[in-house]
């Protein structure tokens, strides 16, 4: 009735043995990209090693324009440099980014795939209940310490379900109207116990824990998917 430990056990490890891979995987190519990028950026200093170059090979520049000229060209490759230099930086900053980025879509993308697989168990196993305790008396029922206050029939049709689970049993909803009623399961129609059965679940609130605490048997009937030992009524 409940799922393995070791199931669950296996698959939080291969979680993690997905997200290490992941991870590594996106560091890995990332910082592939960022070396990449970085060697094919110019050099900072290219355009002052230019420049240079101009004032060796021209000399002959002696008027006060042309040497001029050359020195707005030289405060030009200056500020070329500096530019680059931020450039570099700001790459570098939005490479970052984009690893956290990636690494936390890994991380939230299986921790969804988990959770699916998660309750892909719960639906299989049912749901996982430690302790389920019934009050006739003051119509309460303490599902793994969860009070629900309930209406006397729908305590009735628990209390019904839960001895019918106690002897291995499966009960159709005639079957269930006629214990309740005192009647021949006979002379009891179907829908009126899977009316009992709607407004049990609906009392009980989350639909699908209810769904799955009280389990529909196709052709055969309803059953609680939960262990015998831990059932008591008071």
């Amino acid at each position: 009735m409940r799922p393995s430990t070791s199931s669950v056990s296996d698959s939080r490890a291969q979680g993690t043995r997905v997200v290490t891979i992941g991870i590594a995987a996106i560091i890995g190519i990332l910082a592939v990209a960022a070396i990449l990028l970085f060697m094919n950026l110019p050099d900072a200093n290219a355009f002052d090693a230019r420049v240079e170059q101009l004032f060796v090979e021209n000399d002959d520049l002696t008027s006060n324009a042309e040497i001029k000229l050359l020195e707005i060209l030289a405060q030009s490759g200056t500020a070329f440099s500096e530019t680059l230099k931020s450039y570099r930086v700001v790459i570098f900053v939005l490479m970052l980014f984009a690893t956290g980025l990636l690494v936390a879509s890994l991380v939230l993308v299986v921790a969804i795939i988990t959770l699916n697989r998660r309750m892909g168990e719960i639906e299989r196993s049912g749901i996982q209940v430690s302790s389920l305790v019934i009050s006739r008396d003051d119509n309460t029922v303490y599902l793994n310490n969860m009070e629900f206050k309930l209406t006397g029939a729908m305590v009735e049709t628990l209390a019904v379900l839960a001895e019918a689970r106690m002897d291995d049993d499966v009960l159709s909803g005639s079957e269930l109207e006629g214990i309740i009623s005192g009647r021949s399961p006979e002379d009891c129609e179907e829908a009126a116990g899977a009316t009992r059965i709607k407004r049990l679940r609906d009392a009980l609130g989350n639909q699908m824990v209810s769904e799955l605490l009280i389990k529909t048997i196709a052709k055969r009937g309803y059953v609680l998917a939960i262990e015998k030992d831990v059932i008591r009524m008071v």
